[in-house]
C-alpha cells in the first residue's frame, strides 16, 4: 500500500492513502540508521509504501525519492540536520512590517534555503489592514527588493480577508508549506482559509518564547478546495547546512546573474578587485540588505559539516 506522511511524532507517523484512509504507522529498524545526515529518516510529505503486520499495525517499508525538502540544523546534534518537510510544490513565507517586524535576514535565510532545495516561494505580506504610513513605506521597499529579484508576492490581510482568494488559487491542488515568525498571523491565515482547522493562534508564540521548537512537528492538513498545507509551528530558523562556501552565491539570484562579469572565476564577492557584484552593490543594483545577508551567511559556521 502507498501513502503520504501527514504527521510525525518522533516514533509514530500518520499516513494518508489516496482514497482518504488514515493509518498510524511505525518504521522498520533499518530506516533509523539508513541516513546518518538527518535526525529523522521520515518527514511530513514523504511518499511511502507500507504494509499491515500481524498485530494490525502499519509498518513503513519503503521511502520514495523526494523531489525536494527543507531542513534545519539539529539543535542537539550540531553536525546533523532535521528534515522539516518534503515534496513541496510551493512555500509561503508570511512577512509583517510590525508586531513583529520580519527582518531582511530571516527572509533571506528562508529564500536561500528554498533556492538550495528547489522549492518555489511566494511571499505573503500580511496585516495590510493595520499599517501606518511609515510601515507602508517599509512594505513598498521590501516588495521592491524581492519583486525585482523575481520573487512572487501578495499583499494580504488574514483578519479582513484581503486577497485571500488569490492565496487560495495559488494553493489549490498543490502541496504547500507555510512559515514565518511567531505573531505574523500564520495560524490566523490558515484558519481563515479553512475554519475547521481551528488552529490555536497563540500556539506558535508559546513554543517560540520557550525555545522549544525542537519538540514541535510539522503537520499536513487537507484543503477543502483541493491540495494540502504543511504547517510548521516552532521553526525559528531554517538551516543553511551542507553548502560549500563558493556555492552560496548560487542561491542569491541577483548575485548568480552577475558572477560571470567578475574578473576572477572563483570570486566570492567580498574584497576581490573588479568584482561585478560589489560594483552592483555600490550602484544599488543589488540591495545592500541582500548583500549584507550574503556576507553574514558566508561567515557562519555552516560549511563542511
Amino acid at each position: 500500500m502507498k501513502g503520504i506522511v501527514t504527521k510525525s511524532t518522533g516514533s509514530w507517523y500518520h499516513l494518508r492513502t489516496e482514497d482518504g484512509s488514515t493509518y498510524q504507522a511505525r518504521i522498520r529498524g533499518k530506516f533509523r540508521i539508513a541516513n546518518i545526515k538527518h535526525t529523522n529518516p521520515i518527514a511530513v510529505g514523504d511518499e511511502v509504501d507500507f504494509e499491515i503486520d500481524k498485530d494490525d499495525v502499519a509498518v513503513i517499508t519503503k521511502i520514495h525519492d523526494r523531489k525536494n525538502y527543507i531542513i534545519r540544523k539539529s539543535v542537539n546534534l550540531s553536525k546533523k540536520t532535521h528534515i522539516i518537510a518534503s515534496n513541496i510544490d510551493v512555500a509561503f513565507l508570511v512577512v509583517t512590517m510590525s508586531n513583529p517586524k520580519t527582518s531582511f535576514g530571516f527572509i533571506d535565510r528562508f529564500l536561500v534555503t528554498a533556492e538550495a532545495y528547489q522549492v518555489p516561494v511566494v511571499i505573503l505580506f500580511n496585516k495590510l489592514d493595520a499599517y501606518t504610513e511609515e510601515e507602508l513605506e517599509d512594505l513598498h521597499l521590501y516588495k521592491h527588493i524581492y519583486n525585482s529579484i523575481g520573487y512572487e508576492s501578495l499583499d494580504i490581510s488574514a483578519e479582513t480577508g484581503l486577497n485571500l482568494d488569490l492565496v487560495k488559487n495559488r494553493m489549490t491542488d498543490k502541496v504547500s508549506l507555510v512559515s514565518g515568525h511567531s505573531g505574523v498571523g500564520k495560524s490566523t491565515l490558515l484558519n481563515a482559509l479553512h475554519p475547521e482547522l481551528n488552529l490555536k493562534t497563540h500556539q506558535v508564540s508559546d513554543f517560540n518564547s520557550k525555545g522549544q521548537h525542537t519538540t514541535t512537528f510539522a503537520q499536513m492538513f487537507e484543503w477543502p478546495f483541493g491540495g494540502f498545507i504543511i504547517d510548521t509551528p516552532g521553526i525559528k530558523e531554517f538551516g543553511l547546512v551542507h553548502l560549500e562556501k563558493a556555492e552560496l552565491q548560487n542561491y542569491f539570484p541577483e548575485i548568480f546573474e552577475l558572477r560571470d562579469g567578475c574578473k576572477f572565476d572563483n570570486c566570492i564577492h567580498v574584497n576581490e578587485p573588479k568584482c561585478a557584484v560589489q560594483d552592483a552593490v555600490e550602484t544599488m543594483a543589488i540591495a545592500p540588505s541582500r548583500y549584507e545577508s550574503y556576507l553574514t551567511f558566508l561567515e557562519e559556521d555552516i560549511y563542511n559539516q
